[in-house]
């Protein structure tokens, strides 16, 4: 079938996700026609899904409500924890470009953020950490605002009732339920919040679908068109330049200035899954958009495109329950718990941020590339008193767990370790002996096998009341528990190569002209590891400006 051009407008932005709409919102403000194009019947992508931190360091609201930090510290940080895997141009340019992106898109959005405090960098010993955290996140977000869009927003991954809105901040000391009195503060606050709204008739939302909907108000705005339902199936050249997209229904779109690729990774292509990726990492396992099957890393690949971190992902060590998984982000860092391999033997500090601790799973910080998963499978391990005080994929302390999740083999009960490890698997006596080590250690407040509890990050999701340690604690108390762990993600972190601007580049580091790519179809400026809360939609926001202004003319070419 012939195809003749069916539009024609600036910049082609493919993909409705942080990255998408930051690009819209920056193109459109800098003069330039846009058109917004979304695969799914949903918009927002895995942003929507997401817990909606926001990771750009010297930003303005860090500067007025968190403690004094310094760019500079930010940047040695940065390049100490990802190393050679990035180019040091595309670090700086993040860390120089960070807090002016975001003013610009705060000035022409509806985004309303605030500091996350205490919330850590990931790896805050590292040289220019911050144990006080850099995250930020939006403020609880009335959905109706959004008019005929509110019907298309991408759900948040988990299904909350209406109107009550827990946010990052809050999360942390709930999941301690009535041990320090900030658990009942929090929770009374998440109740005021509800009751609020309900008397006011608004629908709010917050995390991720906060995030979206701040950035949807800033789309149309500025009057940026958004196309759903609309896949791209291939890339248009004229030469070497990119030019537009064609669309799975044929038509095509022209971009007189380029095309920007902000479509997701490869989360949900299993094909490609199994190239790059070992078992049991797999699209069954992505808690990322449904709609992103890698489509534009493979048309851009078609055209010559590099690519880096593919056998990595934005590991999410998860509880494989029997509706989906569930993401352990609290779980394995409060006292009375530990994780063992099938040897049954421990491997790792269980409070690790969760990149590392799936790298761990793995056996290595080599994503989920070659080789025997050397700790996997993986279990864990929690005693009643654990139940009695904390809450546990979801279910607050002392509530029954639904025996559906025992029934599909996602959690085991016994009534003594012996009898606990014989049901996983594991050799009796290797789990008894690693139990009662780690008792040692609760009791001493001192891991000397993996630290456990010696990091600010380890903290923030333990439990401040428990001593001597906030991570550490006996397991002491029958029944005794195990839950399943594996390797989930929340979306894939390898993508095409970029350069400080998001030009896509060759293996040769030669920029496709007419063609960039942010968020999870870039590899990710943060290489193999995860600064800190929010720092997977902190670099889409800012590429996402700065692919606009390059296409604008603005940066140099």
């Amino acid at each position: 079938m012939s195809l003749t051009v069916t539009n024609e407008v600036d910049l082609v932005v493919v993909g409705t996700g942080a990255g998408g709409m930051s690009t819209a919102i920056s193109a459109a403000g800098h003069g330039l026609s846009v058109c917004l194009l979304e695969k799914s019947a949903t918009w927002g992508g895995s942003t929507a899904r997401s817990g909606g931190g926001v990771w750009i360091p010297g930003n303005d609201i860090l500067r007025r409500e968190a403690p004094a930090d310094h760019l500079e510290d930010a940047r040695r940080y940065l390049h100490a924890i990802v190393g050679d895997d990035v180019s040091p141009e595309r670090i700086d340019a993040y860390i120089d470009r960070g807090p002016e992106a975001l003013r610009f898109l705060i000035d022409r959005s509806e985004l309303d953020l605030h500091w996350v405090p205490g919330y850590s960098d990931y790896l805050p010993e590292q040289p220019g950490g911050q144990a006080a955290g850099r995250s930020v996140e939006p403020r609880p977000f009335d959905v109706r605002r959004l008019g005929d869009d509110e019907t298309t927003l991408t759900p948040f991954y988990a299904k909350a009732p209406a109107n009550m809105v827990v946010l990052q901040e809050d999360y942390r000391w709930i999941s301690t339920g009535l041990r320090t009195w900030r658990g009942p503060w929090h929770m009374l606050r998440i109740a005021t919040r509800t009751a609020v709204a309900r008397v006011r008739g608004q629908r709010m939302v917050g995390l991720g679908n906060a995030l979206a909907g701040s950035l949807m108000l800033g789309v149309r705005r500025a009057g940026v068109p958004v196309l759903l339902n609309t896949a791209v199936v291939d890339l248009i050249t004229e030469g070497n330049r990119v030019t537009g997209v064609v669309t799975s229904d044929g038509a095509r779109i022209a971009g007189r200035r380029g095309v920007v690729l902000a479509c997701g990774g490869f989360d949900h292509n299993e094909e490609m899954r199994r190239q790059y990726q070992r078992e049991p990492a797999s699209a069954a396992l992505s808690l990322g958009a449904t709609g992103n099957t890698g489509d534009g890393i493979l048309a851009a690949q078609h055209l010559g495109a590099g690519t880096a971190l593919m056998d990595d992902a934005w590991w999410a060590p998860s509880i494989p329950l029997p509706r989906r998984p569930w993401f352990a982000l609290a779980e394995r860092s409060l006292p009375r718990s530990l994780m063992v391999n099938d040897r049954g033997r421990r491997f790792m500090n269980e409070s690790l941020p969760y990149v590392e601790a799936t790298h761990a799973m793995f056996g290595g910080a080599r994503g989920a590339g070659d080789g025997p998963a050397e700790n996997l499978p993986a279990w864990l391990i929690f005693d009643q008193g654990y139940r009695d005080r904390y809450m546990f994929a979801g279910r607050p302390a002392r509530t029954p767990l639904p025996q559906a999740w025992f029934d599909a083999g996602a959690l085991i009960r016994a009534d003594s370790i012996g009898a606990l490890a014989t049901a996983i698997g594991v050799e009796p006596h290797a789990l008894e002996y690693t139990v009662t080590r780690f008792n040692r250690f609760a009791m001493d407040g001192v891991d000397t096998d993996f630290s456990r509890g010696e990091s600010a990050y380890d903290h923030y999701y333990g439990d401040t009341s428990n001593k001597p340690n906030p991570s550490l604690g006996p397991l002491d108390r029958a029944p005794y528990y195990a839950a399943q762990m594996v390797p989930a993600d929340l979306g894939t972190k390898g993508g095409l190569l970029t350069d400080h601007v998001a030009r896509v580049l060759t293996d040769d580091g030669l920029a496709i002209d007419g063609l960039y790519a942010v968020g999870n179809t870039a590899a990710a400026v943060m290489g193999r590891t995860y600064a800190g809360p929010g720092a997977t939609i902190g670099p889409a926001l800012v590429f996402g400006y700065l692919a606009a202004r390059h296409a604008a003319g603005l940066e140099p070419r």
